[in-house]
């Protein structure tokens, strides 16, 4: 059984340096239910002449949705002057989302956050949460393996908590879970409704972990991640969201996107197949 909604994060066809026009008829073709697009490549496509009205006709599907966001907004910084940037920063690009549809955006920990506090990262997430629902695009917290704050899934549960947002949700992805030392069994403390996105890929044994980069990890089953667990405790707890493949590999060696995208759907249905 196969309980999961499937997504192609836009990152997994990188290396074909397609527009998001392109990003999207891809991930249609090869079968999948939804997309993530990088807000840069949005920008950089209406830079060039594309229209918001090309990209809503690019997305019209039935049972297609563009689902998540990935954007990189410092709205945890340690500097407040940063932040405040960062949610003028953020409400645009929000709003230039919810005019594509778009459900929710990544807030992962980016800029300097060293210094920052669990319970004042808490506030600034409660900030941008209510920025983003007022606007309709609901921010979901991304920790960062190697992020010197909010690097683990129990930081990132209790930023959720300290915060005062009605229903939180957050980003979960087994590569920032290895990097940076989270038990995989914490997801069954998790209540499915409480999940924005199952980022899907692998990693592995070698090079180590503290050496492990973003183009390092592999298809869904091809490394040492523990993924047939991983997918029994998200069925478990009733998550049936969707699953999003979301790799950094810089060759294909020869490989088309369309063929990509279609083994990359292939390899996440036959990794999170549950009994």
């Amino acid at each position: 059984m196969f309980p999961f909604k499937t997504a192609l994060n836009a990152s997994t066809l990188f290396p074909f340096q397609l527009d998001v026009i392109q990003q999207i008829e891809v991930t249609k073709q090869a079968g999948y239910q939804g997309i993530e697009l990088w807000i840069r490549d949005i920008e950089a496509y209406l830079v060039n002449g594309g229209t918001i009205q090309s990209i809503q006709a690019a997305l019209e599907k039935e049972n297609f949705s563009f689902m998540n966001a990935i954007a990189f907004f410092k709205w945890a910084d340690a500097d407040r002057d940063t932040r405040e940037k960062a949610l003028i920063q953020a409400e645009k690009e929000m709003k230039l989302l919810a005019s594509l549809g778009c459900a929710s955006i990544a807030a992962p920990p980016f800029g300097n956050v060293k210094a920052v506090r669990l319970d004042e990262m808490a506030r600034y997430f409660e900030r941008l949460v209510q920025l983003g629902r007022e606007i309709g695009v609901e921010p979901i917290l991304e920790f960062w393996g190697k992020a010197e704050q909010l690097s683990t899934l129990n930081e990132a549960q209790l930023v959720m908590e300290k915060s005062n947002v009605k229903h939180p949700k957050v980003l979960i992805d087994p590569f920032h879970m290895y990097i940076g030392g989270s038990d995989f069994t914490g997801l069954s403390s998790l209540q499915a409704n409480q999940i924005g996105i199952v980022h899907v890929n692998d990693y592995p044994a070698s090079p180590p972990r503290e050496k492990l980069e973003d183009r390092d990890r592999v298809f869904p089953g091809d490394g040492i991640c523990p993924t047939a667990e991983m997918a029994r405790m998200l069925a478990q707890i009733g998550y049936k969201g969707f699953v999003s493949l979301e790799l950094f590999i810089e060759d294909y060696e020869g490989k088309s996107a369309l063929e990509i995208a279609a083994y990359g759907l292939k390899k996440m249905k036959h990794s999170y197949l549950v009994d």
